[in-house]
This record gives structure tokens, C-alpha cells and sequence, in this order.
């Protein structure tokens, strides 16, 4: 099969990228594992106990690292339209969050519990065109962010990924609404090149 220079040179640089390394000798499912730990050993989000919803989980790396720090008293559930393989002590469903159906699944295995925190690493097809893309993966947002509102308990968080662009201060003054703070995180593990940057909104104002 040939590759695209671009696909050759995404190839050359994803195996020579440090985080690629690490994950592989650390025995982690990806490079992105990083991301959340960078932001957690920060901010402190994952504690023992605590209800997780992972969303864009494929294929795994982020609930690897939350079942960890939440240990066996607490739940995860991760939802991705590609299938994961088993993590312990992580509820796995397969399909797509932005339809009702896959809402409904998560809503069922929550058993009417509230979550203490919405991750989320969904990302949209890109198309390569920035402010398509940008707008993709707004709405993308906005369907979880919907969602987290409804699901997360009084002084809730959501970590939620965005890529940069032209409706993200709109973005952020929405969270504003239902969050007391909102920061913009760029991990030190996301590629520099790449537009990805991650929201984060703590302490959630129920009915605000």
C-alpha cells in the first residue's frame, strides 16, 4: 500500500514522537494518555469514588488512567463509536454519542446516578480545512456539553476537547454560565502543530 507525503511524514513523525515512545514502554494504549494525566496531577479532577463519564474513549487510554485514580468504589463509563477492549472496572459502549440512542445507553448505565466528571476527547472527521473542522468539532461540544449539564452533580466538572477557531470565545462564555471557572488548557503533550486545545469548566451551577 503507498502512502501520501503527508500520511509519510505523519507516520515519521508519530514514531519518533517522544509521547509514542513513552506510551509504548509505559504498556499505555496511546499518546494521550498524557494529556489527562498532565491535567489531572494539575487540577486534581480524578479521586477515589468518583462516577466518570468518558466520552471519544477509543481506545482506552483516558479510562486506563481514571480507573486508576478512582479505584474500585468508583464507576467509569466509556462511550466511542470504535470498539475498546476491556478495561477493569469500566462499563464500554459502543456507538455514537451524538445520537439519542447512545445518550439514552449511558442515561441506563448511570442507574440514575449523577456523574462527578465528563471527560471528553471526541474529536470530528477532519476534512484538513480549519474552519470546517473548527465548527465540527464546536457542535461536537455543545452536544456534550448538553448532555454534562443534565449528568453531572452540583459542582460538577467537564474537560472537554475543542479545536481552535473563530466561535471558541462563544464557546467558553456559555460554559460561563453553568461553570464558575473555565480555563483554557493547552498539554504540554499535545502536538504544537495541532489546533486541539482543551476546556476546562469546574463547579457546576445546577440551574444556573
Amino acid at each position: 500500500m503507498r502512502h501520501s507525503k503527508s500520511s509519510k511524514q505523519w507516520l515519521n513523525e508519530h514514531f519518533k514522537d517522544t509521547y509514542v515512545k513513552r506510551a509504548q514502554k509505559e504498556g499505555l494504549r496511546a499518546r494521550s494518555a498524557y494529556k489527562l494525566k498532565e491535567i489531572n496531577d494539575k487540577y486534581q479532577l480524578l479521586k477515589p469514588g468518583m462516577i466518570i463519564l468518558d466520552l471519544g474513549a477509543a481506545p482506552g487510554s483516558w479510562s486506563e488512567i481514571a480507573a486508576k485514580l478512582i479505584g474500585k468504589t468508583g464507576k467509569i463509563v466509556a462511550v466511542d463509536i470504535l470498539p475498546i477492549k476491556p478495561i477493569d472496572n469500566v462499563k464500554i459502549i459502543q456507538g455514537d454519542f451524538t445520537q439519542t440512542a447512545t445518550q439514552n445507553n449511558v442515561l441506563a448505565e448511570l442507574k440514575g446516578n449523577l456523574a462527578d466528571v465528563v471527560l471528553s476527547d471526541i474529536a470530528p472527521n477532519t476534512s484538513g480545512i480549519g474552519s470546517i473542522d473548527h465548527d465540527l468539532s464546536i457542535n461536537l461540544v455543545k452536544t456534550v456539553y448538553n448532555f454534562a449539564i443534565k449528568i453531572l452533580k452540583s459542582q460538577g466538572v467537564l474537560l472537554v476537547k475543542v479545536f481552535q477557531g473563530k466561535s471558541l470565545q462563544e464557546m467558553i462564555e456559555s460554559l460561563q454560565n453553568n461553570f464558575a471557572l473555565v480555563k483554557i488548557i493547552k498539554p504540554t503533550a499535545s502536538r504544537a502543530r495541532s489546533r486541539e486545545i482543551f476546556l476546562l469548566a469546574k463547579e457546576l451551577k445546577k440551574g444556573g
